[in-house]
């Protein structure tokens, strides 16, 4: 899927977080500077939520509590340690099975063996202009 600019990548994660149920993991990959983020934003929008959307590169975390469904938005890109970003992970998943809500992980690739029945969107820079994004839907990436 080709999504020519900004607003076309906002858009797309608000229609995709229609689809969305309590518990929903969303793995995000791709280079800095492809629209992981502003991904994040549609998704919070089409989840009625009211609180700026930030990058939580620093924080690694941030929770959002004001829509229709919690989100969490997870960023593993600053942790250099495994077992760091794996503790952080089952930190954060038992919370999302406690409040219902859906996790979103920017930067998964260090805890992706950990994660069972995800949603994988992939972001790419298209030539010319604009991303492309391959999604793969919800599956057991850990069976054998």
């Amino acid at each position: 899927m080709l999504l020519k600019n900004l607003e076309e990548t906002i858009s797309f994660g608000h229609n995709f977080s229609l689809g969305l149920q309590a518990k929903s993991k969303i793995l995000l990959k791709g280079e800095i500077g492809t629209g992981k983020t502003s991904l994040v934003k549609g998704i919070a929008a089409g989840l009625q939520i009211k609180e700026n959307i930030t990058s939580p590169t620093f924080a690694l975390s941030h929770h959002y509590n004001s829509g229709k469904i919690p989100l969490i938005h997870m960023d593993l890109y600053r942790i250099e340690n495994i077992l760091s970003a794996k503790e952080l992970f089952i930190e954060e998943e038992e919370e999302l099975e406690l409040n219902n809500g859906i996790m979103v992980i920017e930067w998964p690739e260090k805890i992706i063996s950990l994660v069972e029945n995800y949603w994988l969107i992939e972001i790419k820079y298209a030539e010319g202009s604009g991303r492309i994004l391959t999604i793969y839907d919800p599956y057991d990436f850990k069976k054998s």
